[in-house]
């Protein structure tokens, strides 16, 4: 290990954002993966019938960030891609965020054309606006309406991913997605909307394409990894390794879970083809009431191909984290409340008396991040290294 100058353990965006900066720097650099591929969540590959899903779940590429995008675009070229979700509310698929037009589509023409005015006139100059504050309006009709949607948008498909009642669900969860005051049914607002032309994974291949990268997959860091906390050092494979060491793992794992499990929620994700050209007329399909899942993603929308009479979907059900069952070992939701906070802060405080122990990523800070997110963080303490 003596030859490398960082060590890095996770090759999902965190890692490999970092890892290559500091190739770039001329640092000589180890990639520790526990899974047998690169790209983390992010990972993409062809199924048996040709088509390029995503197969640990949808993700699309938005950001205001000038700089995270001119980073990415040195690894990939990008086509513009502007997401659009639509959900099934009383029998019709409506847009969602829930809009103007969602609402004169689930209301009487005059009721409709009231709610929007008494809209317009409260939220006058606003392009959106929080659940929770029309929930809380003093005026009667925007009132009702707000109920309506939390109601039809929100109780159940929050119930559905997050496995509890939505008064005991996080507030800044409920307000990531608000209600529209107009008819733009992007599900995004960022200025830069795009998908990476060949795909994330070989995005992640050009990005950690360098002579100073070396990658070793299927290997735990549990395993080669001590952490020596008298003396403050740490050892991989009972070498005492001095440089930066860029943890974006689960940080309760590396610990071995002193201070208990941190909480998340899983997926179940189930694949499903289709012999014909298109199964719905989205990429993603929300079923926030009825149904078990929460959702169908349909790839072709999202990787831009063309193949005929055959597509690929997923469905999403939400289940508890549990590492020993296949179904849902995956943890992909941090659960935010004050006993789990409390408890990764036990965690953090442990790990920062090692000064060469860098905590980055949503498993490592216990933090829901967005890919732009997650990747101007990893930017971030690249400068700090």
């Amino acid at each position: 290990m003596n030859k490398y100058d960082v060590i890095v353990v996770g090759a999902g965006f965190a890692g490999a954002v970092i890892a290559r900066k500091a190739s770039d720097q001329g640092k000589k650099v180890l990639i520790i993966e526990k899974r047998p591929q690169i790209g983390g969540n992010m990972y993409e590959c062809f199924d048996e019938k040709g088509i390029r899903i995503h197969l640990y779940g949808p993700h699309i590429f938005h950001t205001n960030n000038e700089e995270v995008f001119e980073f990415l675009k040195k690894y990939s070229e990008f086509y513009p891609y502007e997401h659009k979700v639509i959900g099934k509310i009383d029998g019709k698929l409506v847009p969602i965020p829930f809009n103007f037009t969602s609402l004169e589509m689930l209301f009487e023409k005059d009721k409709a054309e009231e709610i929007k005015e008494k809209l317009k006139e409260n939220y006058p100059n606003e392009e959106k606006v929080s659940i929770l504050d029309l929930i809380k309006n003093e005026d009667p009709v925007i009132k009702e309406f707000g109920e309506f949607v939390f109601e039809k948008v929100f109780v159940h498909y929050t119930a559905k991913q997050w496995g509890i009642p939505i008064e005991q669900v996080d507030k800044s969860t409920i307000n990531r997605v608000p209600v529209v005051l107009g008819y733009d049914d992007r599900y995004f607002k960022d200025k830069i909307q795009y998908m990476p032309q060949e795909g994330f994974t070989k995005l992640f291949e050009n990005m950690l394409d360098s002579e100073n990268i070396d990658i070793r997959l299927n290997q735990d860091i549990t395993e080669i990894l001590t952490l020596d906390f008298e003396n403050k050092k740490t050892y991989i494979q009972d070498a005492e390794f001095k440089g930066p060491i860029i943890f974006t793992g689960a940080v309760d794992e590396l610990l071995k879970f002193k201070y208990g499990r941190l909480p998340y929620r899983s997926l179940d994700l189930v694949f499903e083809n289709y012999p014909k050209t298109y199964f719905q007329t989205n990429s993603v399909v929300n079923y926030p009431n009825e149904e078990k899942f929460t959702r169908i993603t349909e790839f072709k929308y999202l990787t831009n191909q063309e193949v005929e009479n055959t597509t690929t979907i997923l469905k999403e059900y939400p289940l508890k984290y549990d590492a020993n069952n296949e179904k849902c070992q995956d943890p992909y939701y941090p659960i935010i409340n004050d006993e789990n906070l409390d408890m990764y802060e036990n965690y953090k405080k442990e790990i920062n008396e090692f000064a060469n122990i860098y905590l980055v990523g949503r498993l490592a800070e216990y933090k829901y991040y967005n890919m732009d997110a997650v990747i101007e963080r990893a930017l971030e303490v690249s400068k700090e290294i």
